[in-house]
This record gives structure tokens, C-alpha cells and sequence, in this order.
């Protein structure tokens, strides 16, 4: 055991080291990254503008679009300096805050769509009363709170995988520190941490799925009752929009770590927690805003204010 050395730093090894297809994707992933940064950060001071979206479900939609930008953020740069570079290291403390990040804010978004179906339920249940229940108060906790199940969900695993040695390889096949692949070159019996990985992550998703399911339930009932074809087509196309969304990021989320540590394969793994980190941070602005009636009429009185001088 004493002639064992503790890496101290790993490698990403990424997609490929193709030199060609690396400035090909370095192009795409620059492309990808800008445009999520210019939408989730055009929405975000489209509602501060805008005083028309100034009520919970823009309050809600902007947050995630700030959350959104922040992952592609904690992602997408190293990747792009990677892309260029023949060393792709990453040092241990590194990986651990970009590690403790990534779960932070994907969490985070786990708890912020489940608030946000609430919310697009009591809008549409009962829209009499939506705004005595969706006060100041009740937004800010919702958001709070899915921030503080973030960073209690990450640190848990954090402390828990970086308690881990690592002695052998220290070669990560994957583009950021994630925790299936960190598990795969421990050199520790990694039992107890994926026991943990299925426990919180298959509860976290079942609370938060079980409680879009309900919402939806009820707003499904609710726009049969509405008399209006017009209403009726509306917020199907709202909820529409919102139900791809959430199935796009929980079903990565549920392949990425609800299941067996013996059915990881690295390669596809890597695909998989791409669409969600940084494929889906570029949808989430147009799934949830810029095909919303109203975020168009904002962005056309933008326009004209902007034109005006």
C-alpha cells in the first residue's frame, strides 16, 4: 500500500483524438454555447423589460433560464479548451467543483420543472385565485428551495465520491467530471456511493415526476371543461411544450443514473449527459418561451422600443 500514489489530477479524454473532427466539434460546441448563453440571457432581461411578464410563470421560466446558463457555463469552455489542447487535464479539486456544480444546478432543475408545473396548474385550475396562491412569497420559496435541494443532493455526493481514492488510472472517458465514470477508476469499493447515486437521484425523480404527472392530471382535466376551442388548443400547445421538456431532461437523467452499475458503458454515458447539459440548456428557451404567444409580443415591443431609439 505504500507504493501506491494518489492521482492528484485526471484526464478527459472526450469524444475522439482526431485532430480534424475535434476542430469540427469544437466549431459546434462554440455554436451550441453561444446561442444558449444569447437565449437564456435574452430571456432573462426580456422579463426584467418587460413588465406585461412580470408575474411567476416568466418569474419561474427566467430562473431557468439563468440556472440553463450557468451549467452550459460549468461545461461547455473546458470542453471547448480541450477540443484545442493535446493535455486535457483536469486537477482534482477542479473536477470535484465542476463536479459539485454540474449535480447543484441539474438538480436544481429537477425541483424548479416540478415548481413550475405547480405552477402552470394553479394558473389554469383556477385561475381566479392563481394570484393569492402564486404570491411573492410562495415563487421565492419554490425557487429556494429547489436551490437549497441542489446543493444539499450535490454535496452528499461530492464528499461522498471524493472520499474515493484514486491510485490507478486517472484517465476519464468523458468530456467533464461526472460521477458514473469517476466511480469506474476508483480503486475503493464504490458499493455504498452508487447505492447512494440510485437512492437519491430514483427519489428525487420520483417526487418530481409524480408531482408533474398530478399537475398535468389536473390541468388535462381542466381544459376539458373549457368551453372554448380556441382556450382549449392554446394551452395544449403550452403544456405541450412544457411535457417535451421535462421528458427530454428526466429521461437522460433516468438513463444516466437510474439503473445498475454493471449496465455503465462509458461511450454511450458520455452522449447521453451531453443532451442534458448542453443540448437541452439550448432547447429550454425555445420548448418553454420563444414559442409562447406573449414571449413573441414582448420581444416585438422590444423591437419596436429599440427601433424607436
Amino acid at each position: 500500500m505504500n507504493n501506491i500514489t494518489e492521482v492528484t489530477a485526471f484526464v478527459l479524454k472526450g469524444f475522439t483524438d482526431d485532430t480534424q473532427l475535434q476542430a469540427i466539434l469544437f466549431s459546434l460546441f462554440l455554436a451550441i454555447y453561444l446561442f444558449t448563453i444569447m437565449a437564456n440571457m435574452g430571456l432573462i432581461l426580456l422579463v426584467i423589460e418587460d413588465a406585461q411578464l412580470h408575474n411567476p410563470m416568466y418569474y419561474f421560466l427566467s430562473f431557468l433560464s439563468f440556472v440553463d446558463a450557468c451549467l452550459s457555463t460549468v461545461i461547455t469552455p473546458k470542453v471547448l479548451r480541450d477540443f484545442m489542447s493535446k493535455m486535457k487535464v483536469i486537477l482534482l479539486l477542479e473536477c470535484a467543483v465542476q463536479m459539485f456544480l454540474i449535480v447543484t444546478l441539474g438538480t436544481t432543475e429537477c425541483f424548479l420543472l416540478a415548481a413550475m408545473a405547480y405552477d402552470r396548474y394553479l394558473a389554469i385550475y383556477n385561475p381566479l385565485l392563481y394570484s393569492m396562491s402564486m404570491m411573492l412569497g410562495v415563487y421565492v420559496s419554490l425557487i429556494t428551495a429547489s436551490c437549497i435541494g441542489g446543493l444539499l443532493h450535490s454535496t452528499i455526493h461530492t464528499v461522498a465520491t471524493f472520499s474515493l481514492s484514486f491510485c490507478g488510472s486517472n484517465e476519464i472517458r468523458h468530456i467533464f467530471c461526472d460521477i458514473p465514470p469517476l466511480l469506474a477508476i476508483s480503486c475503493s469499493d464504490t458499493h455504498i456511493n452508487e447505492l447512494l447515486l440510485f437512492l437519491f437521484v430514483s427519489s428525487i425523480e420520483v417526487v418530481t415526476i409524480l408531482i408533474i404527472l398530478i399537475s398535468y392530471g389536473l390541468i388535462l382535466l381542466a381544459i376539458l371543461k373549457m368551453p372554448s376551442a380556441d382556450g382549449r388548443r392554446k394551452v395544449f400547445s403550452t403544456c405541450g411544450s412544457h411535457l417535451t421538456g421535462v421528458s427530454l431532461y428526466h429521461g437522460t437523467i433516468l438513463f444516466m443514473y437510474v439503473r445498475p452499475s454493471s449496465s455503465y458503458a462509458l461511450e454511450h454515458d458520455m452522449i447521453v449527459s451531453t443532451c442534458y447539459s448542453i443540448v437541452i440548456p439550448i432547447l429550454n428557451p425555445i420548448i418553454y418561451s420563444f414559442r409562447n404567444k406573449d414571449v413573441k409580443e414582448a420581444i416585438k415591443r422590444l423591437l419596436r422600443k429599440c427601433a424607436r431609439g
